[in-house]
Formats: C-alpha cells, structure tokens, sequence
C-alpha cells in the first residue's frame, strides 16, 4: 500500500465514509476503474493543492484492509477514524498507523465501559421488552459494540429507538442509530445500533480532525451514503452524498451528488478545484 503524497501544511481537508461511499461493495470492473482514477486524481490534489485525505468509517482497520485488497486499491489517506471514529490513526508516509495520542486520551476519559452496555442491554429487554442483536458477524471493538435492532411496526419502532437513545445518554454512553444498508452487507429492515463513548463518533471526529489539521472551515468537504453520515456532512462547508445513498440519507440532507461512489466524488472535486 502507498500512501497518498503527504504536504508540509493542509490546506484542504477532504473526508469520506468508507463503505458504499470510496468503496463500492459490489467491486463491479467499472466502479473500480472510477476508483483507481480516483486516487490518482486525490494524489495529483494533495500535490498541488495540499488537500489531505480521511476516511470516517464504521469498519475496523481489518476490515478496510481486507475491503482494499479484494478491490486492489493502492492508496492509503492520511488519516482513518475507523469503528465510528472510535479510533482514530495518522497514516505516516511509510504506510505505518500510528495512534492519535490526543484523541486517544478522550476516548480513555470518557469512562466508555462494555459492561455498562450490557446492563443496558439487559435493562431495554427486561424493562421495555426491547431486544437488540448482537452484530457477531463483525466482531465486537474495544470502544463501539454493535447491535441489530429489527422493527414490528412503525410506531413500535419510533418509541424503541426514543427509549434506547434515552437510556444510552443516562448511562453516560453515546449512541449511533439508523437504517441498515443491506448493500454493505447488513440485514433488510433492520436498523444499526452502535455504543460508543460519549462525546466520540463521526461528528466528534471530523470537529477533531479539522481543529487537528488547522484546516479553514470554508475549506473542508465531505461524502457519505447512509444516515450515519449526516452529522459529518453538516460538520463540514461542503457536505455531500452521492447518488447511491439511502433514502433514509437523502430524507435529512438535500446536497446529492449526481453521480455514485467515485464517479461522484470525482465529478464534484473537479468542479470545486477546477481541474
């Protein structure tokens, strides 16, 4: 793996999801070849307009990997907040990840404990008669456990995720919840329930990483695909999704790139730097 060309100062930062947004699932040889041409064109930006690249994803460090070596991508960004930014690594030239020592000392501050979320756990189903799934598919992170919610109907449903997002800020604990993307590999009609840490997740680090890379608000851009992403993308000036999002996204955010995955990305960077 390379890693995209690293300037002296950032002047622009660019921020992704990983799944469904820099990389398409279904790997079809005409997707890739937008990607391949993707990061070229994110090499050529980071040369000539010091624009550092991060990907914000739900997906482990592992899996990212794995994920780039069955597509045979060949360039690594500058910075990865993997497990909903839960964790967060600068990327140095030689393609080593390096732990964000700052961002590290958050995470342990906020007191996260996993057996905190199994007494929540345990309380939503004795309680509230709600019953959340176990993601073993996944695995299981040290700071984000994920759990399947699976909806009865909808007026049960609004009332569940009221109680479990109750709860979670009780217990001290944050929480990411919305619609599965059965394209990246979740169940049909379910909805992703993350714990995280409080005062983590993707919002939490892309406000890092923009105070982190000294970057101008005006000068920040960003895409996504799913409801998970719409907090980074209002984080941002220019927050994007790309045609191949979920309606559950396209619901809460109106800025919709006219193409999907790379093609998208692409269509919109061109325009924006001009090139």
């Amino acid at each position: 793996m390379k890693v995209i060309y690293t300037p002296a100062v950032t002047e622009y930062l660019i921020l992704f999801d990983f799944d469904e947004t820099y990389y398409p699932h279904e790997c079809l040889p005409e997707q890739l070849k937008m990607v391949y041409e993707l990061e070229q064109y994110l090499q050529q930006l980071a040369r000539n307009h010091q624009v550092k690249i991060a990907w914000v994803t739900g997906s482990s460090v592992q899996q990212i990997q794995a994920k780039m070596n069955i597509a045979g991508m060949t360039q690594l960004p500058h910075f990865i907040a993997s497990n909903l930014g839960t964790e967060l690594w600068e990327v140095e030239p030689d393609g080593q990840l390096v732990a964000v020592p700052s961002w590290a000392k958050i995470i342990r501050a906020s007191g996260f404990s996993r057996r905190d979320v199994e007494d929540l756990i345990s309380e939503l189903k004795s309680t509230f008669n709600i019953v959340l799934h176990e993601q073993t598919q996944l695995g299981q992170s040290r700071y984000k456990m994920n759990y399947y919610y699976y909806p009865v109907s909808a007026v049960k449903t609004q009332y569940d995720i009221s109680i479990i997002r109750h709860l979670a800020a009780n217990h001290g604990i944050g929480i990411n919840i919305n619609i599965c993307n059965p394209k990246a590999g979740d169940p049909e009609h379910a909805y992703d329930v993350d714990f995280i840490p409080a005062g983590t997740g993707k919002k939490a680090a892309v406000q890092f990483l923009m105070d982190y890379s000294q970057v101008l608000l005006s000068k920040t851009l960003a895409f996504g695909d799913s409801g998970n992403d719409i907090e980074m993308l209002q984080m941002v000036a220019y927050g994007y999704l790309l045609q191949n999002a979920t309606a559950e996204a396209k619901s809460c955010h109106n800025n919709v790139a006219p193409y999907p995955y790379a093609e998208g990305i692409l269509h919109v960077c061109r325009n924006f730097f001009g090139e």
